[in-house]
């Protein structure tokens, strides 16, 4: 693929004054959450951007609902191509997983009706191995089109639509029609698939934030890309325009402010006039201002719908100083601004590298409890399994590093290193099934006999927290806890486990 690059401007250059993107920077890093990546486009060219040290500008991140408008593409422009149709029935399209009675409201249900959230459930069936039959058999309480249900399985079923109707991979799909013709580099494009191979399209994608950037000034610029249309103008204005009421949202999200004022086609309306946005778990955004000419594309970890519903209240107050105060050129200001945006670095990992080193050097195996050792939600959502337990370690040291072999209960072994000088040493992470390929390891001695390390899978919002403490003989291997999870899944992954020395 040849990517055109965008072009690269100061704030001045398209009107934007430097120092109040430098005080939406100043809210965004009061400490309500952590920032990762952050693009700022005006009239077509990037005015500003930075990424927060260990992340960059080339690191995909787990996108979560983000996710979804991606999907929802691809079935744009299959209507596009004339391949699907939004008031095509679903029953047409999965004639072989319909139920054996199929229910009125089933019968119903449209292609449109599964873009806006609008199919008639009340719940969301879990991933499994027959999910579009399990998905197709869930009551249908309420006309589809009349209630907004959030449900992600209906998401990655408009994956399994355009698989079904073009007789390619949503990859293949996306990458022919979508990524080479809007500068999307699609080998560094991940999706997470389901136990039949479809893509997790609710919620299993990992993208750049420049990539999402560029989804969303597809839409900006109504579905045209360079001269050549990808999404029909229909399409686009009913995308990204209210389609569905969402007020039921106050009850099951209350803290979600932004989520109670309407939904498109797998993009959410905004509270700030005009705006809509792209819109995944823990404040991954892509928010477009089309009075401003404008598109703010953010990559982080809000630990809750409060903190992530804060950024948006900052992007909102952004908007407002813009649109109130006005533009002076600022020189000065827009240097001072690009130098902090090359500068940004997230806190600096806890450096105590002093131990009962001798107490933890040795070979274990686990005799007692489980402990599953990474990233576990991607998999779970994606009903992808859980990386195997942990079945027993071999650990020594070196001058700046812990060497942690760990042995799983599928007769794997993976050697681990963990940087005990202040810094994040990078590892491979390897499980069949999970999308991550990498992880950076820290630690430090909380106690002498405390050996507390971070796993920060930098591909994704997560950093996980281990924690490896000796008593005599014994070494119990636990995970403390995480910096984002969803609430549903906090309990069921094993977290600890006690190992005997042999």
């Amino acid at each position: 693929m040849k990517r055109t690059e965008l072009e690269r401007v100061s704030p001045s250059a398209v009107g934007l004054s430097a120092a109040a993107i430098e005080a939406f920077l100043d809210e965004l890093e009061s400490g309500f959450t952590e920032l990762h990546g952050l693009m700022i486009v005006r009239h077509g060219k990037v005015c500003a951007e930075g990424w927060w040290s260990p992340y960059a500008p080339g690191i995909r991140h787990g996108l979560q609902s983000l996710s979804k408008t991606y999907a929802a593409t691809a079935v744009g422009i299959a209507c596009t191509e004339g391949i699907l149709r939004l008031d095509e029935h679903i029953s047409e399209i999965f004639p072989d997983e319909m139920p054996r009675d199929v229910s009125e409201n089933l019968s119903k249900m449209t292609v449109r009706d599964v873009l806006c959230m609008g199919t008639g459930m009340e719940i969301m069936p879990r991933p499994s191995a027959d999910w579009i039959r399990d998905f197709l058999a869930t009551p249908v309480v309420h006309e589809p089109g009349s209630a907004f249900f959030y449900n992600s399985t209906g998401s990655t079923l408009l994956a399994a639509m355009v698989r079904r109707r073009s007789g390619e991979t949503l990859k293949q799909y996306l990458t022919t029609r979508l990524f080479d013709k809007i500068g999307i580099d699609a080998e560094n494009f991940l999706m997470g698939t389901m136990p039949d191979g479809t893509e997790v399209g609710g919620g299993g994608f990992f993208a750049t934030t420049e990539d999402n950037l560029r989804l969303m000034m597809l839409y900006h610029n109504g579905g045209v890309w360079a001269g050549e249309r990808i999404l029909s103008t229909e399409y686009v204005r009913e995308a990204t325009s209210k389609q569905i009421d969402t007020a039921s949202e106050a009850i099951g999200n209350p803290p979600a402010l932004d989520n109670f004022v309407g939904y498109g086609f797998q993009i959410w309306m905004c509270r700030h006039p005009g705006c809509y946005r792209a819109d995944g778990a823990f404040g991954q955004y892509s928010v477009v201002h089309p009075k401003l000419d404008m598109i703010v594309s953010i990559n982080e970890t809000a630990g809750s719908a409060h903190w992530a519903q804060k950024t948006l209240d900052c992007i909102w107050c952004f908007f407002e100083r813009l649109e109130a105060e006005p533009f002076v050129a600022d020189d000065a200001a827009d240097a001072r601004l690009k130098n902090r945006m090359q500068r940004l670095s997230l806190p600096k990992p806890v450096y105590q590298p002093n131990g009962a080193r001798e107490q933890f050097t040795g070979s274990f195996v686990t005799n007692g409890g489980k402990l599953v050792f990474g990233e576990a939600t991607g998999s779970m959502m994606g009903g992808m399994p859980l990386p195997p337990d942990v079945a027993g370690c071999t650990i020594r040291f070196t001058d700046v590093a812990c060497e942690l072999k760990m042995r799983f209960a599928d007769k794997r072994e993976q050697t681990y290193q963990i940087a005990l000088d202040g810094s994040r040493r990078e590892n491979d992470y390897n499980f069949d099934g999970s999308p991550m390929t990498r992880v950076l390891l820290s630690g430090y001695f909380e106690t002498p006999e405390k050996l507390v390390f971070s796993a920060r899978f930098v591909e994704t919002c997560y950093e996980q927290e281990y924690c490896l403490a000796r008593l005599g003989n014994t070494l119990t291997f636990t995970r403390r806890g995480t910096n984002a999870s969803f609430a549903f899944l906090a309990n069921l992954v094993p977290s600890e486990c006690v190992m005997a020395r042999i």
